[in-house]
């Protein structure tokens, strides 16, 4: 799932600083499970900002409120009739979903107010870790679900390079970054698949098509004829 980070406060003062009514935006996906652009969040930003806002003597109002995802048109919709009198958005979702609301609504500013950062997983609450690059050519079958392109501080495709040693990599300061190759290894090893490793795979084609469609197999007739 995506994750991202909550920009600093006098960042997202600074871009809304010169507007007069902003409609900060939430979303009820992913950014609403790792805590950081959901209903919640949302109004507790909004609070902040009109705080400071009114500290500052600025004449500003920010106004919140939450789709259920912001990467798509449809939940979108339901913006139509909220926006009218607002000046400039703030999007506490992903990317992907900034931009489908800036597309949406091309007339009007729109300000990020959180990075995104990683596709990752849930290790307790508000605490996670990256795990997929979105390369498109995911090799994960063969390395026994270790993701060589994330876990390897220099996504080799091909096993260790020579700074590993004792089962850890060579950018650590304090023995702490397990080599993900050697985990690879040991992975395979006990599925009883280690023949897997012997075999080389060609270096990554890094996706570089501008915004590259994504298309499921059995919807390809449906767009491509």
């Amino acid at each position: 799932m995506v994750k991202a980070t909550r920009k600093p406060l006098n960042e997202i003062l600074e871009t809304v600083r010169h507007h007069r009514r902003i409609l900060n935006v939430g979303c009820g996906g992913c950014v609403s499970v790792c805590l950081v652009g959901g209903h919640k969040e949302v109004q507790i930003l909004c609070t902040e900002l009109n705080l400071n806002l009114k500290l500052e003597k600025v004449i500003a109002r920010i106004e919140g409120y939450t789709v259920e995802r912001q990467c798509n048109p449809l939940c979108l919709e339901e913006l139509d009739d909220l926006i009218a009198g607002f000046d400039a958005f703030l999007s506490m979702a992903c990317g992907a979903g900034a931009q489908l609301l800036a597309e949406r609504y091309p007339n009007i500013p729109v300000y990020p107010a959180v990075n995104t950062v990683a596709i990752g997983i849930d290790r307790d609450v508000g605490f996670y870790e990256e795990r997929c690059r979105a390369c498109g050519e995911c090799v994960l079958g063969y390395t026994g679900g270790i993701c060589p392109v994330t876990r390897c501080a220099k996504s080799l495709f091909n096993g260790p390079c020579g700074g590993t040693h004792d089962g850890l990599c060579e950018i650590s300061e304090a023995d702490e970054i397990p080599c993900a190759w050697h985990q690879i290894y040991l992975r395979l090893q006990a599925q009883g698949r280690l023949d897997r490793i012997l075999k080389c795979r060609e270096a990554m084609t890094w996706q570089r098509t501008p915004c590259r469609p994504i298309v499921q197999e059995p919807y390809k007739e449906r767009y491509y004829k």
